[in-house]
């Protein structure tokens, strides 16, 4: 494993230029968003239950996230017509955060607006065109996508960017988890020798680092849609041109093991709605990070374990690119087999007889009677 240490010095540049960014202009994005109304207040929601705070709290935060990823992009970056039509799509996604945030949208409007900021990031060059076939006993080892490419390419950063504005639901927990798939990619990005990429993406880990601190719980401020639709949107354009373009096997699965816990979250959030006759689209207070605070855990307790569980999928994703896929998948499997055994003696302490019946409730936690 050669890492260059030019790229690897203008990498670190550019997180250090988002971080400062970011946590320099988070406390102003705060005093706008309660001036412009971009406040998210549980008393006016038309579902509270589902809402884990009980006061209003500014959202909107996503902004310092994309103006410490645009500052460095474009001091650092090659503006190549990927890169500019990422950054023009992202620019569509985040003044539709923005809106979202004052306004509420409806949702169907909102799918739309993100299809079209798709389209212009895959029609500048961001498109998959070629993908490595899963069945390791065809003779093909590739699947050429021909016109496919195109709407194959929307799919996933429409869906990537919905999957990751799904899992903002706790204090921390889309930030959190986007740095953890971030910093997976930048670090597989920099193995591979993915300079341009490592550029990108070392702005987008800056940025929410920056961000995070304002964001944990008890949070400050919410990053809103405009925060997690970006980071959903970035994610989704930085893997196509990072991981889907290296030609083997593992251009298939990585992806997928950088984004598990929000593509996990969102498969079954949906297959959920689908079988009760539900939208797709329709919110509910059934995704995994609401069932570990129903199981007794804290907000806290509840985001580190998704943290974790973020971090054992990353961690597989470097193992399978750097080490094979028979090392990835045992380590994956020791990593799930250590975590079941804890989290069985974990809740076998603590839930429901063990739990602290006398700590305080935190923010957004219901007092027991």
């Amino acid at each position: 494993m050669n890492i260059n240490l030019n790229i690897l010095g203008v990498v670190c540049a550019t997180l250090a230029v988002a971080f400062l960014v970011a946590i320099i202009t988070t406390p102003i994005v705060k005093e706008l968003a309660y001036k412009v109304g971009a406040v998210d207040d549980p008393q006016k929601d038309k579902d509270p239950g589902r809402r884990m705070h009980k006061r209003p709290i500014p959202r909107m935060g996503g902004l310092a996230i994309f103006l410490g990823f645009l500052i460095s992009v474009l001091l650092f970056a090659r503006l190549e017509t990927p890169v500019r039509g990422m950054l023009l799509g992202a620019v569509v996604i985040v003044i539709l955060g923005i809106f979202d945030d004052i306004y509420d949208l409806p949702a169907l409007f909102k799918f739309g607006v993100q299809i079209v900021a798709a389209l212009i990031a895959v029609l500048a060059g961001n498109v998959v065109q070629t993908l490595s076939n899963p069945n390791i006993f065809s003779a093909n080892p590739y699947w050429d996508l021909g016109w496919l490419s195109i709407p194959f390419s929307v799919l996933w950063v429409v869906a990537i960017t919905n999957a990751v504005n799904l899992i903002d639901g706790l204090d921390g927990l889309a930030c959190g988890v986007s740095t953890i798939s971030s910093m997976t990619l930048l670090v597989i990005a920099l193995i591979v020798g993915e300079a341009q990429t490592s550029i990108l993406v070392a702005a987008l880990v800056g940025g929410c680092l920056g961000f995070l601190p304002y964001n944990l719980n008890p949070a400050k401020i919410f990053m809103g849609d405009t925060g997690s639709t970006f980071l959903g949107f970035a994610l989704g354009v930085i893997s196509i041109q990072g991981l889907f373009k290296v030609y083997t096997i593992i251009s298939f699965v990585v992806p997928f093991l950088m984004l598990g816990l929000p593509i996990f979250d969102t498969a079954f959030a949906f297959i959920r709605r689908i079988a009760h006759g539900q939208s797709p689209m329709h919110p509910d207070r059934s995704h995994v990070h609401h069932r570990l605070i129903d199981m007794g855990f804290s907000q806290k307790q509840a985001v580190a374990i998704l943290y974790v569980l973020s971090a054992i999928l990353g961690l597989s994703a470097v193992v399978l690119t750097t080490s094979g896929a028979l090392r990835a998948m045992l380590l994956l499997m020791a990593f799930c087999v250590a975590g079941g055994v804890a989290m069985r003696i974990f809740l076998h302490q603590n839930h429901p007889e063990g739990l602290d019946r006398d700590r305080e409730p935190e923010d957004g936690e219901e007092e027991e009677p």
